[in-house]
């Protein structure tokens, strides 16, 4: 068994300075550390129980099937706030036949992020 320390996903944008903007004012997550050089830092962003790091440049775009999924507590009132930065959200926030309410908005490079709440009543709130 291995005991993993931490954990982080490394996304290498096509603009670095538009991809670290989106993260940081338009989703709104908080820094955890900057590092490297002022027009090239690299920049590590808080995820929940897990680190987004946005450095580098990609040559491509990352692959068609990353996906981001960040529950927060209310769905809506992110979203509004979404649109209030001009975020163009992929689909409006609906709850889904299994019972979490999602949606789904775009990095700068068409990274698709699942937005979720999980309501009071949903069995994901319970643990035995």
């Amino acid at each position: 068994m291995v005991n993993v320390l931490s954990s982080r996903i490394l996304l290498r944008p096509a603009d670095l300075e538009r991809s670290r903007a989106f993260y940081r004012d338009d989703i709104g997550l908080a820094i955890y550390r900057e590092f490297g050089e002022w027009q090239e830092r690299g920049t590590v962003f808080f995820l929940g129980g897990g680190f987004l790091e946005v450095s580098g440049h990609g040559g491509q775009p990352p692959g068609p099937g990353l996906r981001l999924w960040l529950q927060v507590d209310d769905v809506e009132a992110f979203h509004q706030r979404l649109l209030g930065r001009g975020v163009a959200v992929v689909r409006e926030p609906r709850r889904e036949s299994w019972g979490l309410v999602e949606m789904w908005v775009e990095d700068p490079d068409g990274v698709g992020i699942c937005v979720v709440e999980v309501p009071e009543d949903h069995p994901m709130r319970y643990r035995p």
